[in-house]
């Protein structure tokens, strides 16, 4: 008989809690101390997040961060990734932080990690050895190229013990946060989001790229519960309707032509109001810090899943030419993908 079905029934238990508790006290950065911030790809934000988190005047938690490495991982086949990388580098030095060769070599200076490569086709093997080092990580958008891929980093998440999660800035600007529970709106009913989608990025999903922005928007005040998706695209803007569950519907607005801008109009029981427009990097920031001192997301991976299934429903209805596309076989035919062979 194992030794361990011998030992009283209360020491069992308290040893089964420290086993799961000790990963994940382990898996985030101890109060008071400051958090080394490694960086995974530096064509995007890295620069503009930088420059915040080591600003003379930034306030905490932001200011308990510094970026003390960074691994470049640009995308020579992405323009604006090849065009600014060299410049990028060359700025991220300037800021005193150390540039690395490998990922690897990173994780030994770092408590945290910020996956901010503009592809995210790299983004699950990059991710894979910050799970197998257990750092919290935090993953800037698209959480990958594919949506079979993003149910893979948050399963490989999930298995390593290691804290993860993805969000558009967007989600916390103040003036778009507070709609979903706005005392002049009311219940919301209705959201019309939109967001500049000139860009695509090769080997995406349409919306990826910059479509998140405006869809996290939509998410952020409707909630989760979508259930189909309808698109339609003209030369001037790019149109999915969502229906949910208590048969609300909600749109995402991709602007195509003319003045370009984030926002959404929202519609609820007691009145029509806009929300604030985009407020800047330091409201996702302080989100970050929170996360990389308690390990725990500010946003749990399912409904950043069925963000990305809303896009990827989107995608599938253009391609049928508008029909209603449930985000529930969308999920379907990714966890089939996510569950071949040879893809763990």
């Amino acid at each position: 008989m194992n030794p361990d079905y011998r030992q009283p029934i209360r020491q069992r238990f308290l040893r089964l809690v420290l086993l799961i508790a000790l990963p994940l006290a382990t898996a985030c950065v101890a109060s008071g101390a400051s958090i080394r911030v490694g960086m995974i790809g530096l064509d995007a934000h890295a620069v503009p997040w930088t420059q915040i988190m080591h600003g003379p005047n930034v306030a905490r938690p932001i200011s308990e961060m510094r970026v003390v490495a960074a691994v470049p991982a640009f995308s020579a086949d992405v323009p604006f990734s090849n065009d600014n990388i060299a410049k990028n580098i060359a700025a991220m030095r300037d800021l005193g932080v150390e540039i690395c060769d490998t990922i690897e070599a990173m994780l030994g200076r770092v408590d945290a990690v910020m996956l901010l490569s503009i592809d995210g086709r790299p983004h699950l093997e990059q991710a894979r050895p910050v799970f197998a080092a257990r750092k919290p990580l935090f993953i800037d958008k698209p959480v990958a190229a594919t949506l079979a891929d993003i149910i893979r980093i948050f399963r490989a998440a999930e298995s390593s013990r290691t804290p993860c999660f993805s969000n558009s800035s967007l989600r916390y600007s103040p003036g778009i946060a507070a709609m979903a529970k706005d005392a002049k709106v009311g219940r919301v009913l209705g959201c019309d989001a939109y967001s500049n989608n000139q860009s695509i990025l090769p080997g995406h999903p349409d919306l990826y790229y910059y479509g998140i922005h405006g869809c996290e928007i939509l998410f952020t005040i409707m909630g989760p519960g979508c259930q189909t998706v309808s698109r339609v695209k003209g030369e001037t803007a790019d149109i999915a309707v969502g229906t949910w569950n208590d048969g609300r519907v909600g749109s995402f607005r991709g602007i195509l032509r003319g003045q370009t801008g984030f926002g959404a109009l929202v519609f609820g029981e007691k009145g029509i109001a806009p929300s604030g427009p985009f407020e800047g990097y330091e409201p996702l920031l302080v989100e970050i810090a929170k996360f990389f001192r308690t390990g725990k997301p500010p946003m749990s991976a399912q409904d950043t899943i069925e963000i990305y299934a809303f896009m990827e429903a989107a995608d599938e209805s253009l391609r049928q030419e508008g029909r209603p596309v449930s985000i529930s076989s969308v999920l379907e035919k990714a966890r089939k993908q996510a569950d071949a062979p040879g893809n763990p």
